[in-house]
């Protein structure tokens, strides 16, 4: 890593419908553990989801990690795509499409980041349960920043979303075990 920082708390969504789902989000948390600047990873327990947009594939895993980060947004946007990539993601241009593995960047610290291939808050984060309850489960106090809307706290936008058939798995927080 060639720019180091303060360490920055990031929060990332992890998400798979192929291949051997839980099997993915084990390895991809063994991969986020091995990055160098990476320290002090946690994780959601894992949901269950039907998928956004096309319905004719299998129904999603997902979860989210915490985890403090001493280089840049963009440094570790490279570093899930390359994991992704390891895992079989094809990037194909088809949106909401089946994958094995699905790593997004949901909050860096309290950056507000607008590029045109990196935004952080990710924007889908207020409506995706998918995100939001795994987000919950790790610190519902945490606070989202605003960007082009108000500020809000992660167990406020919990409660105005629609849950879409969301369930937690038993098992307790997901481990690279």
């Amino acid at each position: 890593m060639t720019q180091q920082q303060a360490p920055e708390w990031v929060h990332v969504a992890l998400g798979s419908n192929l291949d051997g789902r839980e099997t993915h989000l084990r390895q991809a948390l063994r991969d986020l553990n091995a990055l160098e600047g990476l320290s002090e990873l946690v994780c959601s327990s894992l949901y269950e989801t039907a998928p956004m947009g096309p319905q004719d594939q299998p129904d999603y895993l997902n979860a989210v990690c915490r985890f403090r980060y001493a280089g840049t947004a963009r440094q570790l946007m490279e570093q899930l795509q390359r994991i992704e990539q390891e895992h079989g993601r094809q990037l194909d241009g088809r949106r909401w499409g089946a994958r094995p593995l699905d790593l997004d960047i949901v909050l860096f610290g309290e950056q507000l980041i607008r590029e045109p291939d990196l935004v952080v808050p990710h924007l889908g984060l207020r409506e995706r349960s998918f995100v939001l309850w795994p987000l919950a489960e790790l610190d519902d106090t945490l606070i989202v920043p605003g960007g082009d809307q108000e500020p809000a706290r992660i167990s406020d936008l919990q409660q105005q979303c629609e849950q879409y058939g969301i369930r937690r798995l038993a098992g307790g927080p997901l481990s690279a075990e």
